[in-house]
């Protein structure tokens, strides 16, 4: 039932709010990319695309010695990981918007904190569940919410306010997920084994590449080893539903599994990407997930200003036209305002595979250097998304039901980390994800993850104020009722949204100053991300480690058929989420070909 709304014409105003300014973020956080008249003829490197991946190859490339330009379409650097103030006074984290998998070695190789990269933890709670008033009479939920933290001892008796035997299992279910991770951690920061025919590698080169999965299975022990495969192939439902009875948590930790995923708790697969979302972790706090001072876009500042200290030329507002190839090797890059930069060793790129080889590319390239089946394959990559990313600006924190507030605009243990709505149980996520599929709808219960940075971050907006950021799914790219292009339908599936939210926290919709509606069609067109897909490219157990992007016997991802042409972004392994390691194993591979 939808409380607090007095009248639905001041709704609709309210829904209508347009941005009436957008802006990279201003003050520290900020990197002031080079003008245009100071881009050289001649590069070493040339990267198109400043997202963090593209950055953090820029910075290890230049540090070794070689001449880098990077150069983005945007007017900011940071690809999806960006800061902007889309309604006046508020600075948002656009689409990326909590910081946990980025690896810890690019954080010192870089120097990231010299040049500016500060982070709040969310302690002493990271994770909240609300339950809904309409199940608190239900025998299942003998307490109104679930808080979980990164101190075991706080989540145990939480979870004991459901049941304690789960309070007891979740303690060894955080240790068995704490050694895959471990294992899986081999896996991410090297290439893949090699898998092209006629290679010239010995027995020695041959072992090497495979030496990171052996250490992995080491990290494992051989009785796991069948564990491992299980929860890699599993659906999350099945590995839940092994440690745990309790539905809010099952739920809680299934929005892990199927996060920016289009599949349900119940499908193949999304035990790994659960796997994927805990593996992280800063300054040796396992599984900890902060918020980045000044928004996502200070964490790319950071990274663009190492690089730039280094000696890198980066560029914004320089649309690249096309990826210039002569007798099968890529040489140059040739930007849309007409320039044209010659790249004397090599080309990443940073956009999705799509983008690579079906725009970037000229039709000639395309026909003499890839060839039918490998096309045939990156066509066939899968780029569904199910996320809306919502912004909101509101002049007040949500008084949640559940947990009402000591006193009006207190910031409360449950306002700083990940919020949880219609996660009671594993059944309200399942029929998200099924009503979606079957209807190719918008899904009108949707599964939403909210968090307040502000309460943590003050710079982000005024005192009293804050910014909320929702990340809902299930939501179709192409929707049969409708289109994202559409206003209205924006409206619509916000209005839902918000209603739900209106649910446990009366007085949310009144509270809201203005929002911004990222459908896939929108994080597609925005940002670049083909499909609206997040990761650029599902993260199935189809298209990860030597299938990431495809399986292809031509070449060695990150290097392409294309001589000199190398993947950057997260389309290559290990994959998505602001992790960097995509543009750490570039570099290297760019600096063992030099």
């Amino acid at each position: 039932m939808l409380r607090g709304l007095q009248n639905f014409n001041n709704f609709n105003k309210i829904l209508s709010t347009r941005s009436l300014a957008s802006s990279s973020v201003f003050g520290d956080f900020q990197f002031k990319s080079k003008e245009k008249s100071s881009l050289k003829s001649s590069y070493d490197v040339v990267i198109v695309g400043a997202g963090h991946n593209g950055l953090i190859a820029a910075g290890y490339l230049q540090k070794s010695g070689l001449s880098v330009a990077v150069v983005e379409s945007r007017h900011v650097v940071g690809g999806a990981a960006v800061t902007e103030e889309i309604i006046p006074g508020f600075k948002f984290s656009r689409a990326s918007y909590v910081l946990s998998l980025l690896r810890p070695y690019i954080i010192n190789d870089l120097k990231l904190k010299e040049y500016g990269l500060k982070y709040y933890f969310r302690e002493p709670y990271n994770s909240y569940t609300p339950i809904r008033d309409d199940f608190w009479s239900l025998p299942e939920y003998p307490a109104k919410s679930l808080l979980l933290s990164n101190k075991l001892e706080l989540s145990q008796a939480e979870i004991a306010k459901f049941s304690v035997k789960d309070a007891q299992a979740y303690k060894s279910y955080e240790a068995e997920m704490g050694r895959y991770c471990k294992a899986v951690t081999h896996l991410i920061d090297s290439r893949p084994p090699h898998m092209k025919k006629n290679n010239n590698f010995g027995l020695r080169e041959r072992f090497n590449q495979f030496l990171p999965t052996l250490r992995a299975l080491k990290e494992l022990g051989p009785s796991r080893i069948p564990d491992f495969h299980d929860l890699l192939t599993s659906p999350a439902s099945r590995i839940l539903d092994h440690w745990f009875s309790s539905e809010p948590l099952k739920a809680t930790l299934a929005t892990d599994a199927v996060i920016g995923t289009m599949q349900g708790p119940q499908c193949p697969g999304t035990g790994y990407v659960l796997l994927h979302h805990v593996f992280g972790g800063i300054d040796g706090r396992e599984g900890a997930w902060v918020y980045v001072e000044g928004g996502m876009g200070a964490l790319s500042a950071s990274i663009a200003k190492s690089a730039a200290a280094l000696g890198a030329d980066i560029f914004t507002s320089s649309e690249v036209q096309e990826i210039v190839v002569k007798n099968g090797k890529a040489c140059a890059v040739a930007l849309k305002s007409g320039e044209q930069i010659e790249a004397k060793k090599a080309v990443l790129s940073g956009t999705t595979p799509h983008v690579t080889f079906k725009k970037l590319l000229t039709e000639k390239t395309v026909n003499d250097s890839l060839g039918v089946e490998f096309l045939n394959k990156i066509k066939g990559i899968d780029y569904t998304s199910p996320v809306t990313k919502i912004n909101v600006a509101v002049d007040k924190l949500p008084n949640f039901i559940a947990n009402p507030s000591s006193s009006p605009g207190k910031v409360e243990p449950w306002h700083i980390g990940t919020i949880h709505l219609n996660c009671e149980n594993m059944d309200l996520l399942s029929d998200s994800y099924s009503s979606c599929i079957t209807s190719n709808c918008p899904s009108t219960k949707p599964m939403i993850e909210m968090v307040i940075p502000s309460t943590l971050d003050p710079t982000l907006c005024k005192d009293g104020t804050h910014v909320c950021l929702l990340f809902t799914q299930f939501t179709p790219i192409n929707p049969s009722n409708g289109s994202w292009e559409s206003p209205e339908y924006k409206e619509s599936y916000a209005k839902t949204v918000f209603e739900i939210i209106e649910s446990y926290a009366p007085g949310f919709i009144n509270s809201i100053v203005g929002k911004e509606v990222l459908s896939p069609w929108d994080l597609e067109k925005e940002f670049g991300l083909t499909g609206g897909n997040i990761f650029h490219g599902a993260m199935g157990m189809d298209q990860l480690f030597w299938l990431r992007p495809i399986r292809s016997e031509n070449c060695w991802f990150p290097e392409t058929p294309i001589e000199h042409l190398y993947l950057c972004g997260s389309g290559s392994h290990p994959g998505g989420g602001v992790m960097g390691a995509s543009g750490f194993i570039a570099a290297q591979t760019v600096l063992a070909n030099k």
